[in-house]
């Protein structure tokens, strides 16, 4: 970064009307351009300045800056959002989740106006403390308006941002490196026992995304993933799919990407009722072709509009929320699906291991923290048939 010059720096009174007010000291060194830069620094003591010429001569021996900048914290996150993190080799989707964390929660006052060289550990913690304090209405209940997982992105981005500062010669250290990074209390996912999403699936029935609400609900896929789903990863003579993508919306645009860990590409056994399913779903929209004629988009996809295109995921949220309530079923999301996918084969007695694979959880303790809970059924039943083998 930059190099000392002259090693000890000097010392002198500061004097005013032949009266002594304090100490100031002067350290000369050359910056990355070799150029002589002078950094002085002010006490009202001898030792008080001896120290603070100490601490300046640490820091460019450390390759840092001399002194922090003085620009703010939002300043800086807008240029390391339009440049450091465009950059990058992100996802684009985690490149828009940033920058709109970075512009709504970092940019703005009151946090955006704080100074790098005077932003602490304990701004950032205030930072969190407020996020979790904010709240909104919802249902006519009082809720917190940030999950804890977007308030631990929020960090993220912060840390991330600040370790460009730091690479960048604006800061010495960053302050988010000594905090603990927020935690997230895990919450059970909300499921639906196999009556439920009968009940469901046969509302919706008379929907063009019947088929893709059966394949969530019967293979556990996330609703990108089965929206991103090409037939030529669907084997209907194995009867299996591969996930190989997922579909999403970044801003206006639907976007298909890759899963976003290596755990999430996997490949998924289906029935035969789903098989037989599909294929009548494939027919259909062999039909639905050319009725399009050349109106028709070929995008290989197997749930789509009417006109070959990617299917809108707000779209599949409103066709389920429709049959839910038909169906007097309350706060229902396509998510719903999965989870209540997850609990029955985890209470059927599937093993975790093959349902965090099913799932393509990164691990068993995702799978365990989220569908950790049985029923009084399940777990009295699991009881009863261990006094069984023990002959009790």
């Amino acid at each position: 970064m930059s190099k000392n010059a002259n090693g000890e720096g000097s010392i002198y009174k500061r004097t005013r009307n032949g009266k002594v007010i304090g100490y100031a000291g002067a350290l000369t060194y050359l910056d990355e351009s070799e150029t002589s830069k002078r950094h002085t620094v002010y006490g009202r003591t001898r030792a008080e300045v001896r120290d603070k010429l100490k601490a300046a001569r640490e820091r460019l021996d450390a390759g840092a800056p001399v002194r922090d900048a003085s620009r703010t914290v939002g300043d800086w996150m807008r240029q390391w959002r339009t440049t450091t993190l465009a950059a990058s080799d992100r996802k684009e989707s985690t490149r828009d989740l940033y920058s709109n964390l970075s512009r709504r929660h970092l940019e703005t006052e009151p946090f955006g106006a704080t100074r790098l060289d005077r932003l602490k550990p304990s701004d950032i913690e205030g930072l969190v403390l407020s996020m979790r304090a904010q709240t909104k209405v919802r249902g006519g209940e009082t809720v917190r308006a940030l999950s804890d997982s977007t308030i631990r992105q929020v960090y993220t981005v912060l840390r991330a941002g600040l370790d460009g500062a730091v690479r960048d010669g604006l800061l010495a250290v960053n302050p988010a490196a000594k905090v603990k990074r927020p935690g997230i209390t895990r919450q059970e996912a909300k499921h639906l026992p196999a009556d439920a999403v009968q009940r469901v699936l046969t509302a919706a029935s008379s929907s063009r995304y019947h088929a893709a609400l059966v394949l969530i609900a019967a293979t556990g896929l996330r609703k990108g993933e089965a929206l991103g789903l090409s037939w030529d990863r669907v084997d209907l003579d194995a009867g299996s799919l591969t996930v190989l993508a997922t579909l999403g919306r970044i801003g206006n645009r639907l976007v298909i990407s890759e899963p976003k860990t290596a755990r999430s590409r996997r490949t998924v056994p289906l029935s035969p009722a789903v098989v037989a399913l599909l294929r009548r779903h494939r027919v259909a929209q062999a039909e639905e072709r050319l009725r399009a004629g050349d109106q028709w988009q070929d995008s290989g996809l197997v749930f789509t509009t009417e006109f070959g295109g990617p299917v809108d995921p707000r779209n599949l949220l409103r066709v389920l929320e429709v049959a839910a309530a038909g169906a007097g079923v309350d706060k229902v999301g396509v998510h719903t699906l999965r989870h209540s996918a997850a609990v029955a084969w985890l209470e059927s007695g599937v093993h975790i291991k093959a349902v965090a694979d099913l799932l393509g959880h990164s691990s068993i303790a995702i799978t365990g923290d989220v569908y950790g809970h049985t029923s009084d059924d399940t777990a009295r039943s699991a009881v009863a048939g261990l006094s069984e083998v023990l002959g009790l």
